[in-house]
């Protein structure tokens, strides 16, 4: 197990991640009439989330019709639901009662069982996400904007032979690698990870619970073991 950690230090990610609630503020008018700004929350910044990482990549040129080729999976979900980047951190559910597996079906892991309405679905599409390279031992990062804290961290890994550009994973489909205990309230959060056997191209998936409520954040990230 980690030692758990909470820091202050710089992060290479933040002037988007700063931005991103100037950012939800505006274009939501243009995108769509119902929607609200994102709230501070929070999400997996690296090995990013796949909502976090269509935003950071896509955030200032998301109109682009290049993307679709460049970054089909992004494109898709942009098309989907733009409130699914604007609102990166916003992928949680209330209320779980630490009922996983009954709060999220099999197939909409990626979207925290469809929650919102639906704003995540997108999330959960089979296909060629961008993925961020790591090794066996890694470091996952989370970013909380509101300083929720955390009593755990689950980590998982899809097992060896699951292909995420042609599945959805289900709950089955994946291995624990890392339980954390309480984090004090911060914005950076550390989970050190070890792992062997892996290789290609796998899911990440974070689950979070923030220690101000019954609030828990389900997150996929997608990675390359070299």
């Amino acid at each position: 197990m980690n030692e758990n950690t909470a820091t202050t230090t710089a992060r290479p990610r933040l002037p988007l991640a700063a931005r991103a609630l100037t950012l939800a503020a505006l274009p939501l008018l243009a995108l769509t009439a119902t929607a609200a700004p994102a709230s501070a929350h929070g999400s997996v910044v690296d090995p990013a989330s796949r909502n976090y990482g269509c935003f950071e990549r896509w955030g200032d040129d998301h109109l682009n019709p290049g993307m679709a080729q460049e970054d089909p999976m992004c494109w898709q979900a942009w098309q989907d639901n733009p409130n699914a980047m604007w609102n990166w951190n916003g992928l949680y559910r209330d209320n779980v009662g630490g009922d996983h597996r009954g709060q999220v079906p099999d197939g909409t892991l990626c979207s925290g069982g469809n929650t919102e309405g639906g704003r995540y679905d997108s999330l959960d599409t089979p296909g060629a996400w961008k993925t961020t390279p790591v090794e066996d031992d890694f470091t996952i990062h989370l970013y909380d904007q509101a300083s929720h804290g955390a009593d755990y961290f689950q980590v998982y890994v899809t097992r060896q032979g699951f292909d995420p550009t042609t599945q959805a994973p289900g709950w089955d489909d994946l291995e624990l690698v890392e339980q954390t205990g309480q984090y004090p309230p911060g914005n950076d959060y550390l989970i050190d990870v070890s792992t062997s056997g892996y290789t290609g191209h796998h899911i990440v998936y974070t689950i979070w619970k923030a220690s101000h409520q019954d609030q828990v954040y389900y997150l996929c990230s997608d990675v390359d073991f070299g």
